[in-house]
């Protein structure tokens, strides 16, 4: 195909367990560009040699396959024996075509043979047993068919217990490399079963966790010369030749089982071979076909069917799956070629691109191409700060999780983070103005919930302190020590928070913008040297704008943490005097309910209590108040009594009240609140005036400064134009082998098309075969 992917057929054979004295037999091939994978045990090794036509594998009991041996095998009429070459991939090499690596080392098959031998004995001796590197072959043969066969370790059925455990896990490494190979989807199943009764499904157990319908499996009984005169009657040969579909399990390729049988022995002169030449090994294999046929006739008492017939025997099998893997063709080669056109159009508009490139390395015309990359970096960075959906979210998004593990999150002082969930749009993968919004939402969101942290009575007594004029309290001051404190300590570390979460976002629009770049065909591939300096010159923009404003906030919040304004922290004079009143009233109430001050009962550090005469005149005054009226005089001196009892409980008592308790915690929620507004609403101010806008207004100047100055300096070595024009020149040559392999792929799926549709019959090499 045109991706070099091929159709393939996976073959399987029945397991034995390790006690066996032998093991049956897997094969694998496939149609030139599809491939057959065999799992290997003893004999399976005579069972497709018999299906080439030729021998050469090492054969012998137990597992003698320990790296996957891939067999290219292609139809040569004047190769009147077969032609060899070995090659050695690399691991990224797997199943590789022979078209691929025309070239190789050329080995007869008894040299082959010898290799694959000392490599198996290598690998039995070290701790990992099997290899998946491939060995790869290339034959040329006047009886092969056009097809890869992949031999791959034999699968073993050990014996349970502690004892086998080594052969456990081999079996197991076995099992897993052959599952591997049948898992793609376009490769055809071939099963070798090797049983007399289909009930039993040794092979298929294997192959239907893979294909559980079948539907890509064609399934082999072996050694049907050794089955037939197990069977006693000729119902029992009816069963075994047409079994019902229950008996299967689905709907296999080919709607019934293949039955073959290979003769035993090597080729070679030695005194154990059995055949002199691979031309009496195939006339060992077709006779072998007739006596089959035969013993079946005489066990069923009639001649078998055309169907039947075509059933039986290997040279059957092979011409199935050379119709099968036509068809196939058949099939995918109108819809390969237009691929192979659309390749070409793609590969000859690169070619186009980097001739255009090449014409473009002076010194006017590289700058030109900065400047213009300059302009288009900065549009598609405004386009990602204004909205855009050009680049995929699941790509480039982020979720507010997501971007808090990133680029860190908003944490109180006690450690705690709000619920993320509770955030607008936490769980869209956001990036760019988008994201930008949505973490200046959570920080307003976060910072604004904020309540004061809790005031201890010892803090307050602390903050009363000593005055350098006098050893009374303010608790006007107190209110202000304390408040400023806990702001300062706990609106700092947002600010720093803010800072870093949104320099992440700012960063985050690099490789998106690099992504919109690359999409429209706009990207200056090949100067790496130019673009990490436009990335660095936009990394340090973005840090030291950063790093400015969140100074600018410290300035901010330094100062409101500095000196308390009441207009500006308490928001306006009124809320604080109707505060007071408030507290004035309720002390007032309370001594004109003939109760004592608290403030005076219980606070006093002087030891100066209200004498028992003090009491009696302010209650002659109230008496004399009620009895004669409102008089001036009198009220002046209710009020001015208040007053010393005010100041008597705040300014000249140690001894901490619950009404100057009240007072303070109400102050410094005042002022920490009106700390809080205001560090809101210039945090968010300045980070936009000051991180934000500069993306749009101050960044075009920087980076036009900076690439002004970097031409300046030493134009080559930003373009780095002596390796650009030898990278240039290496993707130019890539290109034109590129060029070419498509076009000859082109020409041979054409001229293939062609022959298929107009040969509908077998493969020479098949009719010579059969």
């Amino acid at each position: 195909m045109a991706n070099g992917r091929r159709n393939s057929v996976v073959c399987t054979r029945p397991t034995t367990s390790s006690t066996a004295s032998h093991k049956p037999s897997t094969l694998p091939s496939t149609l030139r560009r599809c491939s057959w994978w065999a799992t290997r045990l003893t004999e399976k090794a005579l069972w497709w040699e018999a299906l080439m036509g030729f021998q050469f594998n090492h054969v012998g009991g137990g597992t003698k396959t320990r790296r996957p041996i891939t067999l290219h095998m292609k139809y040569n009429a004047d190769a009147h024996s077969p032609l060899c070459r070995l090659h050695l991939p690399s691991n990224s090499h797997s199943h590789s075509d022979s078209d691929s690596e025309p070239h190789g080392k050329s080995l007869s098959l008894q040299e082959i043979q010898a290799y694959i031998e000392a490599e198996n004995m290598r690998l039995e001796k070290e701790p990992c047993l099997f290899s998946a590197k491939e060995i790869i072959v290339r034959v040329d043969y006047k009886y092969c068919p056009n097809l890869t066969i992949i031999d791959t370790p034999g699968l073993i059925a050990p014996a349970p217990g502690p004892k086998n455990r080594a052969l456990q896990v081999q079996a197991r490494a076995v099992e897993a490399l052959v599952r591997a190979k049948m898992q793609h989807k376009e490769f055809i199943i071939l099963c070798l079963e090797d049983c007399s009764d289909w009930s039993n499904a040794t092979t298929r157990r294997v192959v239907m966790q893979i294909d559980p319908e079948l539907s890509r499996t064609v399934i082999v009984s072996t050694k049907l010369d050794t089955k037939i005169p197990q069977f006693a009657r000729s119902s029992d040969v009816e069963v075994f030749l047409s079994p019902p579909t229950c008996m299967l399990d689905g709907c296999i390729l080919g709607d019934s089982p293949f039955f073959t049988s290979v003769p035993s022995g090597r080729v070679g002169s030695g005194h154990d071979s059995v055949y002199g030449s691979n031309d009496e090994f195939k006339k060992a294999i077709s006779l072998r076909e007739m006596e089959d046929v035969a013993s079946l006739e005489e066990k069923l008492g009639r001649s078998l069917s055309i169907q039947e017939r075509s059933r039986i025997g290997v040279s059957k099998l092979r011409f199935f799956l050379e119709e099968l893997l036509q068809k196939r063709y058949m099939d995918n080669v109108p819809l390969i070629i237009p691929l192979l056109e659309k390749e070409y159009r793609s590969a000859t508009r690169k070619m186009n691109e980097i001739n255009q490139e090449l014409s473009t390395l002076d010194e006017l015309k590289l700058k030109e191409k900065g400047r213009v990359f300059h302009d288009l970096f900065l549009t598609k960075l405004s386009l990602l700060l204004k909205g855009t959906v050009v680049a995929p979210p699941d790509k480039f998004g982020e979720t507010l999780q997501d971007e808090r593990t990133n680029g860190g999150a908003f944490v109180s002082s006690d450690g705690l983070q709000f619920p993320h969930k509770l955030i607008p749009n936490a769980g869209m993968r956001l990036y760019g103005g988008a994201q930008y919004h949505r973490a200046m939402a959570e920080f307003r969101f976060v910072v604004g919930g904020i309540k004061c942290p809790p005031i201890t009575r010892e803090e307050i007594v602390n903050a009363c302190g000593v005055e350098d004029l006098h050893d009374g309290t303010n608790y006007s001051r107190t209110a202000c020590v304390i408040a400023v404190a806990k702001a300062r300590d706990t609106f700092e570390p947002f600010l720093h928070q803010l800072g870093c979460r949104l320099l992440h976002i700012l960063k985050r629009l690099l490789p998106i913008s690099v992504y919109l770049l690359q999409k429209d065909g706009e990207y200056l591939s090949g100067h790496e040297v130019f673009l990490r300096r436009v990335a660095s010159a936009f990394n340090d923009f973005a840090e030291s704008t950063e790093r400015a404003c969140r100074e600018k906030c410290m300035e901010d919040l330094v100062s409101t943490t500095r000196y308390v304004t009441w207009s500006l922290h308490n928001k306006n004079r009124a809320g604080l005097r109707q505060f007071l009143d408030s507290f004035a009233g309720t002390e007032h109430n309370t001594m004109g309910g003939n109760c004592v001050p608290a403030g005076i009962s219980q606070d006093s550090s002087f030891g100066s209590v209200a004498n028992e005469k003090d009491t009696k005149s302010r209650a002659d005054v109230k008496l004399s108040h009620v009895a004669s009226g409102i008089d001036v005089a009198s009220s002046i001196q209710t009020t001015e009594t208040r007053l010393a009892d005010l100041l008597d409980s705040t300014l000249w008592n140690r001894r901490l009240a619950p009404s100057s308790e009240r007072i303070v915690y109400a102050l410094v929620q005042q002022i920490f609140h009106g700390i809080k507004e205001y560090f809101l609403a210039s945090a968010e101010l300045k980070f936009n005036c000051f991180l934000l806008m500069p993306v749009v207004d101050k960044l075009p100047a920087l980076l036009r400064e900076d690439l002004k100055s970097a031409f300046e300096d030493d134009l080559d070595n930003i373009f780095d134009i002596t390796n650009l024009r030898h990278l240039l020149g290496q993707r130019k040559r890539d290109a034109e082998i590129e060029l070419k392999r498509i076009k000859r792929l082109k020409d041979k799926f054409r001229s293939l098309h062609k022959h298929l549709s107009s040969h509908q019959a077998p493969s020479t090499a098949f009719s010579d075969y059969c």
